[in-house]
């Protein structure tokens, strides 16, 4: 992102296109591709319908690795903003609040860490009384702290 446009709720999402669109348009087409031929085979050639189950079988699993491949790293990636933002709230809020930091699920710190550390404890009092979602505490950041660092 560049740094003439500052990050926000409507803009903070990645794509990376090699990924997102090539990738998956590929993929997608072996995946057709391997049904079509399979169909073929059970019709017309039927001499080829174990290479065509393998085909469509190999597709599935290409597939399997692809989604695997993104799945992964951004499970690290949480694990390691939840351990972030952690370190970041106990040093944020006061005692009271403090104490209250272990209450707060992965998926409430992987939202957080978009407020501003002026908002963080009236945001966090926020998210403990009304159980917000990653959405909602989102929607409620008034000064949002980018995270570019996010693939």
């Amino acid at each position: 992102m560049s740094d003439d446009q500052s990050q926000n709720l409507k803009n903070h999402a990645k794509m990376d296109p090699a990924y997102h669109y090539i990738g998956a348009t590929i993929l997608l087409a072996c995946f057709v591709l391997a049904l079509f031929q399979l169909f073929s085979a059970l019709r017309f050639h039927p001499d080829m319908t174990l290479f065509a189950v393998w085909a469509l079988a190999f597709s599935v699993l290409l597939f399997i690795v692809y989604a695997k491949m993104r799945i992964y790293p951004l499970k690290v990636q949480d694990r390691v903003i939840r351990l972030e933002e952690r370190l970041r709230l106990s040093m944020l809020l006061d005692d009271k609040l403090r104490h209250r930091i272990p209450e707060l699920t992965e998926d409430q710190l992987i939202a957080l860490r978009f407020a501003s550390d002026d908002e963080v404890p009236k945001l966090v009092t926020e998210v403990l009384e009304k159980k917000l979602t990653r959405k909602e505490i989102k929607e409620r950041i008034e000064t949002w702290r980018p995270d570019n660092w996010r693939v």
